[in-house]
């Protein structure tokens, strides 16, 4: 069995998110096409890049978009919540508010 298929991609977006104090979205629906993302993209490029975002299909040229992402405790300090809204901040999280879109954080020279 390769590494990939050894990855429980819920448990580790759950571990991410108590390591780091967040909150995982609290939409079960919305929750399980996040993850149900990781997984394709774990599937396919061997590596958990974010969903939401465009991909080089290389490690190092994602690196920074690599679940969780560089910008997301960043963006989940100013809005809440990070680019594709998986992780919430806890204040957030209580306040019941619905993620909305966000700035890109990732610099245009970085994209495919």
């Amino acid at each position: 069995m390769s590494e990939t298929q050894r990855i429980d991609v819920s448990r580790f977006v759950r571990n991410v998110a108590t390591k780091k104090g967040w909150v995982l979205n609290q939409d079960p629906d919305f929750l399980a096409s996040l993850i149900e993302g990781l997984e394709a993209n774990l599937l396919r490029l061997g590596y958990l890049q974010c969903p939401c975002r465009l991909s080089w299909d290389d490690p190092k040229k994602d690196k920074d978009i690599i679940c969780p992402c560089i910008y997301a405790g960043e963006d989940i300090a100013q809005y809440g919540h990070c680019f594709c809204s998986l992780y919430l901040s806890e204040e957030f999280a209580r306040s019941a508010a619905e993620p909305a879109s966000i700035p890109e954080r990732r610099p245009e020279h970085l994209f495919p």
